[in-house]
């Protein structure tokens, strides 16, 4: 969707995958980002979809704060259990100065916000190594966050898929037969893990 320069605020995201450069297949790795992707622009209304732009990378904007949250969630539940991604987010004015073989070509407060939230994410990663969110001048949003990639960070594969279903709407019945397990374990992996804390909590995020 091509983006006309800006004036009023939006919310910017800037991801990338963490430690891609040591994954077994390059191409599936970023395959396997893709398909997250799409899973997310399924999921989140946006401005402008998430998708791939250099290398490893990722962006897509939004109207709120809370669709760009979900839409970070969405990205990393959807990615393999080998697999995460690290995101920042800004909020500003984005401007349209070109064109790219990767699409429109833009800049503004918004980005650099993003830019230096991802930054924030990097520079974090050292104490707090599941950290994987952040948002620039946050504020107690942050805190949330750095309490949710935590959580998030010890899913395994299949608490990532039931949690990423329960975001979906999925029913625990549904999410049952696609695992192959039962109702009630699906309830017990999906309290155990701490997924409805995770999704409770966005709920309560302004």
């Amino acid at each position: 969707m091509e983006m006309k320069p800006s004036t009023s605020e939006v919310v910017a995201l800037i991801g990338d995958l963490v430690a891609s450069r040591t994954a077994s297949s390059r191409s599936g790795a970023q395959e396997a980002l893709i398909t997250a992707l799409e899973t997310a622009a399924q999921l989140v209304p946006s401005l402008q979809a998430p998708a791939p732009t250099i290398g490893d990378e990722f962006q897509s904007t939004h109207a709120s704060l809370r669709d760009a949250l979900v839409t970070a969630l969405a990205v990393r539940l959807a990615l393999p259990p080998e697999m995460d991604a690290r995101v920042g987010i800004g909020i500003g004015t984005i401007e349209v100065v070109g064109r790219s073989e990767y699409g429109l070509t833009q800049d503004g407060p918004a980005w650099w916000n993003a830019r230096d939230a991802i930054g924030q994410v990097e520079r974090r990663e050292g104490r707090q190594s599941g950290l994987r969110s952040w948002v620039h001048e946050g504020g107690t949003v942050n805190a949330y966050l750095m309490v949710r990639d935590h959580v998030v960070s010890g899913f395994d594969g299949r608490q990532r898929r039931l949690a990423l279903g329960l975001l979906q709407g999925r029913t625990q019945r549904e999410l049952a037969e696609a695992e192959g397990i039962s109702p009630s374990a699906v309830s017990q992996s999906l309290r155990r893990s701490g997924a409805h804390a995770v999704l409770d909590g966005l709920e309560l995020v302004r």
